[in-house]
């Protein structure tokens, strides 16, 4: 990955966040855990959890319905040439880190 790559990744990430926090509800509670952006920086993956987990469905819609919105906020705040076009993923690789955390965390209680 090039870091101009790296570096786009970042501030989508900080600008999505920053949009979310503004825009959505606080129940459920969204965390923006990364932006995977294609080799050409037109196409955006963003990975998202929340808090309550059985909450990601209404998460998933807000952000799809609030994608017009999204794109208006990172074209004001960035110099980006191109503004992505986005798709929204639950990011299941951190629930499964969080479930192993849990998992080790009771392991080390039972000793």
């Amino acid at each position: 990955m090039s870091e101009r790559t790296e570096r786009v990744e970042s501030l989508l990430r900080e600008l999505v966040a920053t949009f979310v926090v503004a825009e959505a509800n606080p129940n459920p509670l969204i965390t923006i855990t990364r932006v995977s952006v294609s080799p050409n920086l037109r196409d955006a993956t963003v990975f998202f959890t929340t808090i309550p987990d059985n909450r990601e469905q209404d998460a998933l819609v807000f952000m799809k319905r609030a994608g017009t919105e999204l794109r208006d906020h990172i074209k004001k705040r960035s110099n980006l040439k191109y503004i992505p076009n986005f798709v929204f993923e639950v990011d299941g690789g951190e629930r499964a880190r969080q479930y192993i955390d849990d998992l080790s965390r009771k392991i080390e209680e039972q000793k």
